[in-house]
């Protein structure tokens, strides 16, 4: 498979990965832990909510009545636990709908979604409910902004923005669409952004059909066009940006950004089509994250996926993937189109993201059962570093309670300026330190209060992190500082303080379990930076190369599956 600008290497991966599912049953593929590596503690994973019509939320309508509201509310905390359950740390909540919104704005009138009657307010403002209940479960929330469609020509807001602007909207056949050959539809955009950005602790705004409608009779050339759509995604970043820089800027682009050499997207993709240039605005910063919208399946997809991995820039990718297809109303896909799909995204080191989130929660097809396995263990979006780098101070005196009920309670301090503008998160472990690198040890993300009440099955170690809004983590406060015994090797256990026995030149194997097949020991630092590796064979190790200082120990087999052993000293003096 030869892919413009695909590398032999990815292009590699992608016919061994296709190669292995082929040959594997439909239920080995809902299996992901003994094929290929583990869930990573870094990956978006996220989900499109959808609120035109309620199709995805609401259900019901709030007249401003207690029990209409609570009913409301109940629905969107009841789908908010659903997402968590299976991993979900990103919601793409649609906040713009048509011209018209699911909070009180000063430029917009209210979505009829939420009342039943566009213009009325349903008694609450959707978005910060949202926000809070977000924030709640360690999930961040995204503001999804339709940018570009406006509505049917008589419809509320499209018709409060043409009396506003008469030559900003155009009218393609029963529905209005704002000109983007018009600057004011950058700096209209932007003001709609801003006003949210300003009044609400989003995370993110997620820019929705930002491009030249399809239907769109496009008489300038594709590069003038090019420029016209990043002037408006360039407005509405660098408005976001002054006000708060952390906020992450995405936008769901064409889900084939261009032809590939040997793959046509057939006539349907973001650059040439619909003059999206996407990939550009990741490399220039106009965006830090992309979700190609790439509903699509086999030779359509793959090579895709690769295009937007390679043109990533070191940004975020986290594709959409159309479970909506799974429904048989829809595309009636057999579920291993998207098992798979999901399988190759993390091999790629790139996020996914469902479309839509009822399709996910109703479990079409059996898909909520293999997010469950799929995401074994909790993960956290990456640090937006190229926007910033620097990591926050620790957190300080970590203090444990035990409760009479059998909880237990973790306290910290904060020495940052603001500590409400710092988050936290925490990692358990049976032996310490507890290694915050482990996605298995993660048990919070994201906290805001600098405590937590726990209710664990056993003896734990505890460590926390202080998290800037940029992601950036610190270095982890453990929850017991312990002196490691002088000469060799060491790891303690939470429950016994049991020792693996070493003299600093020789290290004793941990005894192989009849059911693991690994072949091979990996040595690695605690930040899980190799030192070597070694064969998995006998009672020992030769340690006498290995400089001195604190390690962890993993098995690794063929398929490159590792399992933490245990920690280690070395010490000679």
């Amino acid at each position: 498979m030869i892919l413009y600008r695909s590398s032999t290497c990815l292009a590699a991966l992608l016919l061994t990965l296709l190669s292995a599912f082929s040959g594997l049953s439909a239920q080995a593929q809902t299996q992901p832990s003994l094929y290929l590596k583990p869930s990573p503690k870094h990956e978006v994973r996220a989900v499109w909510l959808t609120t035109i019509g309620g199709i995805d939320w609401p259900h019901s309508y709030a007249n401003g009545s207690s029990e209409s509201i609570e009913r409301q509310q109940r629905e969107l905390t009841t789908i908010l636990d659903q997402l968590k359950a299976v991993g979900t740390n990103v919601v793409l909540l649609q906040t713009r709908v048509r011209a018209t919104t699911i909070y009180p704005s000063s430029l917009e009138p209210w979505d009829g979604c939420l009342s039943g009657n566009p213009g009325k307010s349903p008694g609450y403002d959707a978005l910060q409910f949202a926000i809070d209940e977000c924030h709640k479960r360690g999930m961040q929330l995204h503001a999804w902004v339709v940018t570009i469609p406006v509505g049917k020509w008589t419809s509320a807001g499209c018709t409060q923005l043409r009396k506003r602007y008469p030559r900003l909207i155009k009218k393609i056949g029963q529905d209005g669409y704002m000109d983007p050959e018009n600057m004011q539809t950058g700096t209209y955009l932007a003001d709609f952004c801003e006003e949210i950005v300003r009044n609400y602790d989003v995370d993110g705004i997620h820019l929705d059909y930002i491009r030249y409608p399809e239907t769109w009779k496009i008489k300038v050339s594709r590069a003038q066009g090019r420029r016209n759509i990043t002037a408006i995604a360039t407005a509405v970043s660098q408005r976001v940006k002054r006000l708060k820089p952390w906020v992450m800027m995405s936008c769901s682009p064409i889900g084939k950004a261009d032809d590939l050499r040997r793959y046509s997207s057939r006539g349907w993709n973001a650059r040439t089509v619909v003059c999206q240039d996407a990939q550009e605005w990741l490399r220039t910063g106009v965006m830090d994250a992309l979700f190609p919208m790439m509903y699509f399946r086999d030779n359509n997809f793959y090579p895709f996926a690769i295009d937007w991995q390679e043109q990533s820039f070191g940004r975020i990718v986290a594709p959409g993937l159309g479970t909506y297809m799974l429904n048989r109303h829809e595309g009636n896909w057999p579920l291993n189109v998207v098992t798979q799909e999901l399988h190759v995204l993390r091999s790629l080191g790139l996020g996914h993201t469902h479309f839509r989130s009822k399709f996910l929660t109703d479990n079409t097809k059996g898909i909520y059962d293999f997010a469950k396995r799929f995401n074994q263990t909790p993960a956290v979006v990456p640090p937006m570093t190229w926007l910033s780098s620097a990591l926050p101070d620790a957190p300080k005196h970590f203090a444990s309670q035990k409760n009479t009920d059998g909880t237990v309670t973790l306290s910290w301090q904060s020495e940052e300026a603001s500590p409400r503008s710092t988050l936290y998160n925490i990692y358990a472990s049976r032996t310490w330190p507890v290694d915050i690198n482990d996605a298995r040890n993660i048990i919070a993300t994201r906290l805001t209060d600098r405590y937590i009440t726990l209710t664990p099955k056993g003896d734990f170690f505890y460590a926390v992190t202080a998290v800037d809004r940029y992601g950036n983590e610190s270095k982890p406060l453990q929850s017991v500082e312990r002196e490691m015994p002088s000469g060799g090797c060491g790891v303690i256990n939470a429950a016994s303080a049991d020792l693996l026995k070493c003299d600093g030149k020789k290290l004793t194997l941990p005894e192989k379990p009849s059911t693991l097949d690994a072949g091979a020991v990996c040595i690695e630092t605690m930040q899980g930076k190799l030192v070597t590796s070694l064969p998995y064979v006998g009672k020992y190790a030769d340690v006498s190369k290995v400089p001195e200082g604190f390690y962890q120990l993993r098995s690794v087999n063929k398929r490159g599956v590792t399992h933490r052993l245990g920690f280690f000293m070395v010490r000679r003096r």
